[in-house]
């Protein structure tokens, strides 16, 4: 009999939360076999199999089939997963893992507020420079979703391989897109969000892959766990 395979973030603070919901949830999780391995099981849940991934990891997984239900963030989700209202369904928010993934600019750029003064801003540096603005992100597909729903097309995209926050003082980029809590990184490396910068408001959340729910076994397991999860969520 297979088993509902769940991925379970593998360290730092949304782990720490993570692994509390869940026992508080009656469906506590414990690594099983060495103390650092990327195994776990769940108390009384026979019939499930526990991974110890990367959120990011685990979006990609939920895509595949690999993992039949996870925790990781909803900005995640919609990166890594085109057609993500197809393929998954984000059963129940946490109320943690709280990111805002947002457009960010230079502050001196005084004369850009909103998306649209990117875009003019863009076409004349095209004009002067005969390249476009370069965006740095590690969230190009959510970056051309929202930017053709701005109307903004004088950009390019890069990819950032370390601090997104850290490209634009480095002369890798104009602009970015990227994640954000208070905005304080943003400040201390000199940007700012736009006024309609806002692309998402992620946090944690329970995910499960529709494929899954598709099977009557592994759709009663999914349940009863978001169930027992969006009841802890309440009395937190």
């Amino acid at each position: 009999m297979d088993k509902l395979i769940v991925g379970v973030p593998s360290k730092g603070r949304l782990m720490e939360d993570t692994l509390d919901l869940f026992r508080r949830g009656g469906v506590a999780i414990e690594k099983t076999g060495d103390a650092r391995g990327y195994k776990g099981a769940m108390t009384g849940v026979p019939d499930v199999a526990v991974e110890f991934l990367s959120a990011g990891e685990i979006a990609r997984h939920l895509q595949s089939g690999r993992v039949h239900l996870g925790v990781t963030g909803e900005d995640l989700v919609r990166e890594q997963i085109p057609d993500a209202d197809e393929r998954v369904d984000l059963l129940v928010k946490f109320g943690f893992g709280h990111a805002n993934v947002v457009v960010a600019v230079p502050d001196c750029w005084l004369d850009v507020e909103t998306m649209a003064d990117l875009e003019e801003a863009g076409a004349l540096f095209t004009a002067e420079h005969g390249r476009r603005l370069r965006i740095a992100t590690k969230y190009p597909m959510l970056t051309r979703r929202f930017f053709t729903e701005k109307g903004v097309g004088h950009y390019r995209t890069v990819e950032s391989l370390g601090a997104t926050e850290g490209a634009p003082a480095a002369g890798m980029a104009e602009g970015i897109v990227d994640i954000t809590s208070t905005g304080a990184t943003l400040r201390a490396n000199g940007l700012r969000i736009l006024a309609d910068g806002l692309i998402l408001r992620s946090e944690a959340n329970l995910v499960a892959a529709r494929a899954a729910l598709a099977e009557p076994r592994l759709a009663a397991l999914c349940t009863d766990i978001a169930e027992r999860l969006r009841m802890a969520c309440g009395a937190a």
